[in-house]
């Protein structure tokens, strides 16, 4: 029976949670760092682009301390239950794992340094993990939103990969995948680790250590 196993395996849409119609988010206010809107429609020339790499509280944090970025929320991605709570994205029984979104000026930062940080700030060769943190909602991935986008995360992988060979790391089991919905979790959630809500709170995000290639989408083109 699928709920006695393991959390680490991800359900199949017949398998997941059903989930509910209304949105979890539903007063989100604004970004309690960047004072900017949680939720769109955004500026004219702006982009997006989602992440999981952990924990999305510190996540979110690496984020919204890029300059550049407009703002960032937390959510889920990449599952099948529609508009999931924590505590059933938790359960292993949505299929998402905990993701942030990233709104940024690409007039003021590159999508790659945006993948710069990403694979910097967590290892992305741990399958459904990071460090103690277990389950599927805390898998690796980079959902696209664009062509471009998912070139640029290819391309990313690739270059991340044989410099985590050279350090002796095994393979990266980031998910790269066209961006589905993305929902919005929980109010307390948004800028959890924020001077205003949890300056000291704990995040076990961890990177490897290793430094991520700087303009490999040119240099693979």
């Amino acid at each position: 029976m699928f709920f006695g196993r393991h959390k680490t395996t991800i359900p199949t849409a017949e398998q997941a949670l059903p989930g509910r119609s209304a949105p979890i988010l539903t007063n989100p206010g604004r970004h309690t760092v960047l004072g900017t809107s949680l939720l769109g429609p955004f500026p004219a020339g702006l982009q997006t682009a989602v992440f999981g790499l952990g924990c999305f509280w510190g996540a979110e944090r690496k984020f919204w301390q890029v300059p550049g970025v407009y703002t960032t929320a937390v959510g889920y991605a990449g599952g099948h239950t529609p508009n999931p709570t924590y505590e059933e994205t938790c359960s292993g029984l949505t299929g998402h794992t905990e993701a942030v979104l990233v709104v940024y000026d690409p007039a003021k930062v590159g999508y790659d340094e945006l993948l710069r940080v990403f694979w910097e700030s967590h290892d992305p060769t741990q399958g459904m993990r990071q460090g103690n943190d277990v389950g599927t909602q805390y898998r690796s991935a980079i959902y696209t939103t664009s062509d471009e986008q998912a070139t640029a995360a290819l391309a990313s992988r690739d270059a991340f990969q044989r410099v985590l060979d050279a350090a002796g790391y095994p393979q990266i089991t980031t998910e790269i995948a066209p961006a589905g919905p993305f929902y919005y979790a929980e109010e307390y959630h948004q800028q959890y680790l924020s001077d205003s809500k949890n300056p000291h709170g704990y995040c076990g995000l961890g990177g490897t250590g290793v430094s991520c290639p700087v303009g490999f989408a040119q240099a693979e083109s």
